[in-house]
């Protein structure tokens, strides 16, 4: 039992940083991008190379793909409630131009954070043991893949002790993919 709860410590005292956070909305109503890219500041648009205006804020520090369905991805906030606050803003810019918008079904779709373990991994061992879940091509790519099931997620997990986790949709399931993985990189750590 004490073992879990130095477990449970140590986990604390690594923890996993969110550095983007990608979030989707739906206005609810069909825009005219060239309208859009027109009449505000910090956006392009560029219809033979993407089907979608680009539009960048300041604070929070945040892109936005706006499509002509009325749906927004909102991409590079630090946190949820970032992401919130820049897809309503978003929508409010929308909306001073004159389209009637409704603000709904906001969803946060892939939250992206690291962690460093400090300690390195014998990345050749974990690949034999874990090949259903991993994939490790150094030749290719420095990290290893690795494809949890639960929570469902990809981790890209390198030599050094370095973990950079993609597809969570909560802090909770970043949480519990790093209570899971942990163990099983502590075995594999080298000496």
């Amino acid at each position: 039992m004490s073992q879990y709860i130095g477990l449970r410590y140590r986990l604390r005292q690594i923890g996993a940083y969110v550095n983007n956070c990608v979030a989707t909305v739906d206005l609810h109503t069909k825009l005219n991008l060239t309208t859009i890219n027109a009449r505000t500041r910090n956006s392009e648009y560029n219809p033979s190379r993407f089907h979608g205006v680009v539009m960048r804020l300041r604070e929070p520090r945040t892109t936005a793909l706006i499509f002509q369905s009325g749906k927004i991805v909102c991409t590079g906030s630090r946190n949820e409630p970032d992401a919130l606050l820049a897809a309503k803003k978003f929508a409010k810019i929308i909306q001073k131009l004159g389209f009637n918008v409704q603000f709904a079904n906001f969803k946060i779709q892939n939250l992206v954070a690291t962690c460093d373990l400090r300690f390195p991994i014998k990345l050749e061992n974990l690949n034999m043991m874990h090949g259903q879940f991993s994939s490790y091509e150094p030749e290719l790519f420095p990290g290893l893949v690795y494809r949890m099931l639960k929570p469902r997620m990809a981790l890209l997990i390198f030599v050094n002790g370095k973990i950079v986790f993609t597809g969570g949709k909560s802090r909770q399931e970043l949480k519990d993919a790093l209570d899971n993985i942990y163990p099983i990189l502590r075995s594999f750590k080298k000496n």
